[in-house]
């Protein structure tokens, strides 16, 4: 599941990515109109700012602003800073690999073979869309 954090993180990342004029954004901005809480929400733009996605302004007209263009980020990118690996169990995973303790073969393993369908499956979707997709997806 989904931790809140990475929830956020994605919100937040949107509602500076729809801001037309590009200014910096303020974390009270963002807060009031995503519903979170803005001290959780400080925590996790500062985290995206460490991560290089965000820049920030500090003084009249400061926030946070994408220091790249909305295209440019993978959801890929962004759920790894804030959630972790992908991979639903780490035998599976392409960046935080770890050997199952359980598990004698990995290539006789049946879960092992369903989670790299499913990991193969969430970077399909996650590595086709961008914050620009996010952002501006319209709902059908």
């Amino acid at each position: 599941m989904l931790s809140k954090k990475t929830k956020y993180g994605i919100k937040a990342l949107a509602y500076i990515a729809r801001k037309k004029d590009r200014k910096p954004v303020q974390a009270s901005e963002i807060s009031e109109s995503e519903n979170i809480s803005q001290k959780f929400l400080e925590s996790i733009l500062l985290e995206l700012r460490k991560s290089g996605f965000l820049g920030s302004k500090k003084g009249k007209g400061g926030g946070y602003y994408l220091i790249k263009e909305p295209e440019e980020i993978k959801m890929t990118a962004v759920i790894r800073v804030l959630e972790g690996p992908i991979a639903m169990v780490p035998c599976v995973s392409l960046n935080y690999y770890e050997k199952c303790d359980d598990c004698p073969d990995e290539r006789t393993c049946s879960v092992h073979k369903l989670m790299i369908q499913v990991r193969d499956a969430s970077l399909n979707v996650l590595g086709d869309n961008t914050l620009k997709d996010i952002a501006f997806m319209q709902s059908s």
